[in-house]
């Protein structure tokens, strides 16, 4: 296969210019995701003398030392809903796919040590993706559950689509996905049924609650009055009830039985034997990948730059590039694993979009997963562009990356406008993940042209009104819509939509590919033992 020669002058000013822009921004959403380390690690104190383990103190015991973790969605809801100072990102949910007992998981945990772990509307749409993580890549799931329930601040934004989350669980106890749930403290109301429709429920004595009305509810709406534990502790649902299967003693003893049960489950012993990969390194230093994407976006940079620090032995195979150049195809391989690629040098052609359309479809054909990585400002727009078919082509790129099946991996490298942001797997188009580099932009356009447009638009209307605008409100107003989407398309705003699954360094990017992958091949192959309904206690 060929190699790709780098052309990239690492010792150019450019090049340093790039590189210092792009730390700042890691340096920015690190510090977001400290804040949040440090708002959490506030609580100890208390949590030491309930006698209790911090969220990620669980977690950490939970998983197998050594074996890495991949934290998802970190900063869903910052500066959103209650989140004023950035603290609370993170949607009262610590989430990601690790290895416990040597069976790769998605574990999760109520960040009960913020708000008590209640959950926002960023909350509920973090928990419904990790569910669709699961389902996708059939993945055990494990919670460690503490939480105060909904944010009754926004009920009404979380109630009624928060009954997708039990219809989640439901589903995917019937599709033989195991669930695991250790109670560490209060599961009240809806929060109940979370460990109720798991398929394992540890509870820790003294400390864990479930209830679907605790003791103020129960004697306002009935007169009755009863204890915390007569009500719904520990014991009671472990011999009365029979809600729990296992009694702890305390969070490490929960968090050991729950490694216990995912080690006896025979999950990787149902998995077909798999070819050892081996592979060569990049040619060039991961390092690189800091100074290759220009802090100016209006500047162009050639995406195989990019191939070359992540691709096995900086080898790539350009498909059609005589044809169009600016939307670039073509194969490589990730530590060992083929893959298709499909970035951009430009604007999207009506070629391009052909050409792209076309790759898709023979990586279907060849079963082939697909990396998409953005920087596009879009489709070509023009008189030129449109008599070339260019909606028709656009067309059927769209259907080429909705429909195809084999696996889809995102990783916005830049700007992501327009319908280029749909052509090139974003999140509406259901990527199997979709991550993105601190600096990258995702909108509908650029603010400065959206600026104009309503511009030109306010100014056509009052024309046709036969009056003349008012100079001064076009500037206000121009200004105001340029700097409302320049500061809604930043990489911090999107991931605290959660239009992806974090932010990550460039220079992890070959690295976080490998393991998605890999999560990826190894789901086409493990088989599941389903039923209809899932496992009930009867």
């Amino acid at each position: 296969m060929p190699v790709i020669q780098s052309e990239l002058d690492v010792h150019g000013d450019s090049f340093a210019q790039n590189r210092e822009a792009m730390l700042a921004t890691i340096a920015s959403f690190r510090d977001v995701e400290q804040k949040v380390l440090d708002k959490a690690a506030e609580a100890k104190p208390k949590f030491i003398k309930r006698g209790q383990l911090l969220p990620r103190e669980r977690i950490n015991l939970l998983l197998d030392s050594g074996a890495p973790f991949l934290e998802l969605a970190s900063l869903a809801g910052y500066k959103l809903h209650d989140d004023k100072d950035g603290t609370q990102a993170g949607g009262g949910i610590i989430a990601g796919i690790g290895y416990v007992a040597g069976v790769r998981c998605l574990v999760i945990a109520n960040n009960s040590a913020i708000k008590g772990g209640t959950i926002s509307p960023s909350g509920l749409k973090k928990s419904l993706r990790l569910q669709q993580i699961a389902f996708e890549n059939k993945l055990p799931v494990i919670t460690l559950a503490e939480s105060g329930g909904a944010n009754l601040n926004y009920a009404a934004d979380i109630f009624v689509e928060g009954a997708r989350g039990f219809a989640n669980q439901a589903r995917m106890s019937a599709m033989g996905l195991p669930q695991i749930t250790v109670v560490h403290g209060s599961s009240t109301a809806g929060g109940a049924y979370q460990p109720g429709l798991s398929d394992y429920v540890v509870v820790v004595r003294g400390k864990a609650k479930m209830f679907l009305a605790g003791p103020p509810l129960l004697k306002a709406a009935t007169g009755e009055v009863a204890t915390d534990e007569e009500l719904g502790g520990a014991e009671m649902h472990a011999q009365v009830a029979g809600t729990a299967e296992y009694l702890a003693e305390n969070d490490a003893d929960g968090v050991r039985i729950a490694r216990e049960i995912t080690g006896l489950l025979p999950w990787n012993a149902q998995l077909p034997a798999r070819e050892k990969r081996t592979w060569n390194e990049p040619l060039y230093p991961a390092e690189e990948l800091l100074g290759i994407v220009p802090s100016d976006a209006k500047k162009p940079y050639d995406v195989r730059e990019i191939i070359a620090r992540i691709a096995d032995g900086s080898q790539f195979l350009d498909f059609k590039n005589e044809f169009d150049s600016q939307t670039v195809c073509g194969h490589l391989a990730i530590e060992g694993q083929p893959c298709g690629f499909i970035g951009n040098n430009g604007p999207i052609t009506p070629r391009g979009a052909a050409k792209a359309a076309q790759f898709i479809q023979l990586c279907e054909q060849s079963n082939t997963p697909i990396l998409f990585f953005h920087n596009t400002t879009g489709f070509m727009v023009g008189t030129e562009s449109e008599q070339n078919g260019v909606i028709k082509h656009g067309s059927k790129l769209i259907q080429a990356v909705a429909n195809c099946t084999v696996p889809k991996l995102t990783i916005v490298v830049g700007g992501s406008y327009g319908a280029g942001n749909y052509a090139m797997c974003g999140r509406g188009l259901d990527p199997r993940f979709i991550f993105a580099w601190p600096n990258s932009k995702t909108a509908v356009m650029g603010g400065a042209q959206a600026g104009k447009v309503l511009r030109i638009v306010t100014e056509d209307k009052h024309r046709k009104e036969g009056k003349e605008a008012d100079p001064k409100m076009l500037d206000m107003l121009e200004m105001a819509t340029a700097q409302k989407l320049d500061s809604q398309s930043t990489a911090l705003y999107g991931t605290a939509s959660l239009w992806d699954d974090g932010l990550i360094d460039p220079r992890d990017t070959r690295k976080l590919l490998g393991f998605l992958l890999d999560i990826c091949a190894e789901a086409e192959v493990r088989p599941l033992k389903s039923n209809s309904f899932g496992v009930a206690r009867l």
